[in-house]
This record gives structure tokens, C-alpha cells and sequence, in this order.
């Protein structure tokens, strides 16, 4: 009981299933069944924006401020704050890569829309790196590393911005090795209208060689592959999950098992999920 009321965890059965049998709806896809059971749910008040996982941590992404908690236990452990009116204005999402915390920051809601990414030793929680990607086509809403690259995407909000974020609603893009944008990919229209008037809040590539991303409300995130051909993100499925939109992370420790989190009412309604899928087979030429 102890250890239950400390570590704040609901530990489901391994046997509950979100959904006995989930049908992914795909474009230009034949249809396939996934297994996605909610595996444990953590009470987590800075869970606002995003997660961040590693082999023992999970990384709570609040607007100024990355909780680490210990996986197993839920307790905190570490935390790193920026005062409210210091260069910390708008955490949006963390990747968790080498011992390092990669994250995704923004001035929003200010205008023009201007974007860094704050890096953080993940041991002791301290500001070790920046860099700068000044004003460009949006808000930095996530990070993940990939086939030797990092990704990202910058997003508009009709609900915020309506007269600027009209027909640029998200892009999802590939950095070189200096952070400068070196391709760049929109998303069908048919995924753009599940964001509804907000936009790509979470990305990351799972174990199957896919990119999943999410909205800001909806609860399932919409597995994408690289197109052959053109610029436009191909949609393969949307997977119902137990989550509220806003940034994921899949645990690269566990394979098959993405992190999300479910903003309540109140920080102390906030929760983080974990959901664990039955993926296909790995696309050729990812990693």
C-alpha cells in the first residue's frame, strides 16, 4: 500500500485492452487490426505539453519547467524550472537521446513565431546546450531522432492565429547536422482536418520504421510513412489511444510501448499513459 499511495502509479492488467480489437482506418491501405492495451498510468501534475522517456526516467514536460520521475516507482527525482519573465517561454515536447534532453521550445504565444531547441543533461537536470532556429514558418511542437537525422515539425494554430495559419497549418521537417531544415513534408488534408483548429502537437518514430504524430485534443495519434514520391506525408492508420493529443514518446527500452499524457482539469488531474501496441513488421530501410 505504501509503495501504491508513493509512487502514484495505476498498474492495469496486462489482459485489459483499450480496444479488443482496434481497426486502424488507412488511406490507400489494405485494413489491419493493431492490439493497443493501456499497460500503466502515472499521476503526474507537470504532464501539461509532453513526455520524454529513457530506460529508467520519464521526463514531464510542463510550459517552463521538465520533471524527471523514476520509471518504476513514480516518484520525482529531479526537476528543472525557469522563472516565469526569464528566456524559458514555452516548452512544446522533449526527446530523450545519449544521456541528453532534447527540447522543443517556442515563444508561443507571442508573434512572429520564433523557435530554439534546449538541451539538458538528462543525470542532472542542468542547461548544457542551445540552438537557435530564429523566426521561421511557425511553433516548434516536437523533436526525434531518426536514421542518423533529427525531425521535427512547426505548427500554426487556426484557433490562436486564424488569419496567419490559414493553408499552413503543420509541416514536418528533417534537420541537417547544423539544424538547418533539409527536407520538408506537409500532411494530407484528411489529417489536417483532425487537428481541427489547433495543430501537430507530438511526433515520434516508432519501432516499426513509421511516424506517429497527434494532434493537440484528439486521443490517437496517425501512423505516416515518407512518400515515394511528392511531398506529402503518406497516412498509413489512425491508432485510438488512451491519451489527450500534446506530445508522445515511444520507449525505445520497451519497444511497442508509447507514452502520452492526459491534461486535466487541474496540474494535479494531469496523468501520463503508456500504451502498448502489436506493430507490424519493420519497414525496409528504417531504423
Amino acid at each position: 500500500m505504501e509503495a501504491r499511495l508513493r509512487a502514484s502509479i495505476v498498474l492495469l492488467s496486462a489482459g485489459f485492452t483499450l480496444a479488443a480489437s482496434i481497426v486502424i482506418a488507412g488511406v490507400a491501405a489494405p485494413r489491419r487490426q493493431i492490439g493497443a492495451d493501456l499497460v500503466r498510468e502515472f499521476a503526474i501534475p507537470e504532464a501539461t505539453q509532453g513526455v520524454g522517456v529513457d530506460a529508467e526516467h520519464l521526463y514531464a514536460v510542463d510550459n517552463r519547467m521538465i520533471a524527471k520521475y523514476d520509471k518504476a516507482s513514480g516518484e520525482r527525482v529531479a526537476v528543472f524550472e525557469e522563472q516565469k519573465g526569464g528566456p524559458i517561454k514555452h516548452f512544446n515536447s522533449a526527446a530523450v537521446v545519449d544521456g541528453k534532453i532534447y527540447a522543443a521550445h517556442s515563444n508561443f504565444p507571442e508573434w512572429p513565431a520564433a523557435n530554439s531547441v534546449e538541451v539538458f543533461n538528462a543525470a542532472t537536470m542542468q542547461h548544457v546546450d542551445t540552438h537557435a532556429l530564429g523566426i521561421d514558418r511557425g511553433f516548434l511542437t516536437w523533436l526525434d531522432y531518426h536514421d542518423g537525422s533529427w525531425w521535427g515539425a512547426f505548427a500554426n494554430y487556426n484557433r490562436v492565429f486564424s488569419p496567419i495559419a490559414s493553408g499552413n497549418k503543420a509541416q514536418v521537417v528533417r534537420f541537417d547536422r547544423d539544424w538547418r531544415i533539409a527536407e520538408t513534408w506537409g500532411l494530407p488534408d484528411e489529417v489536417l482536418e483532425k487537428f481541427g483548429d489547433m495543430s501537430n502537437s507530438g511526433g515520434s518514430w516508432g519501432p516499426d520504421g513509421r511516424l506517429y504524430l497527434t494532434g493537440h485534443d484528439a486521443a490517437e495519434a496517425y501512423m505516416m510513412e515518407r512518400p515515394e514520391t511528392g511531398s506529402v506525408l503518406k497516412w498509413i492508420a489512425t491508432v485510438p489511444l488512451k491519451n489527450t493529443g500534446q506530445g508522445i514518446a515511444w520507449d525505445r527500452a520497451t519497444p511497442g510501448v508509447l507514452y502520452g499524457i492526459i491534461r486535466g482539469k487541474s496540474h494535479a488531474d494531469n496523468r501520463m499513459t503508456a500504451n502498448r501496441m502489436v506493430l507490424g513488421q519493420q519497414r525496409t530501410g528504417s531504423q
